[in-house]
C-alpha cells in the first residue's frame, strides 16, 4: 500500500521508500523517513496534491511523490 492509497483522516506508518535520487532526496527533506507517522488532512478536489502532516508539520505531496512511499496503516484507537 502507498501513501497514496490512504483516505482522509487515517494515520499510517513508513515502511519504505521507493525512488532514486533527486527524487528521493526530496521525499526525505520532507522529513518522510522509515518509521514515521502520517496522517493524512486533505485531498484537492483532483487529488493532486495530497495534504498530510509529518512531525508536527503541514506539508503538500504530489501524487507521483506518494506512489513512492509504502505505508501501512495504523490500527484505530478504541475508546
Amino acid at each position: 500500500m502507498t501513501l497514496r492509497d490512504m483516505n482522509v483522516g487515517e494515520t499510517c506508518k513508513v515502511k519504505h521508500l521507493h525512488g532514486e535520487g533527486a527524487v528521493k532526496r526530496r521525499i526525505m527533506d520532507m522529513g518522510i523517513t522509515k518509521g514515521v507517522e502520517i496522517y493524512i488532512r486533505k485531498l484537492a478536489p483532483l487529488g493532486d496534491p495530497i495534504e498530510v502532516t509529518v512531525r508536527g508539520y503541514e506539508l503538500s505531496i504530489r501524487k507521483a511523490d506518494a506512489d513512492m512511499v509504502e505505508v501501512e496503516a495504523l490500527a484505530e484507537a478504541v475508546e
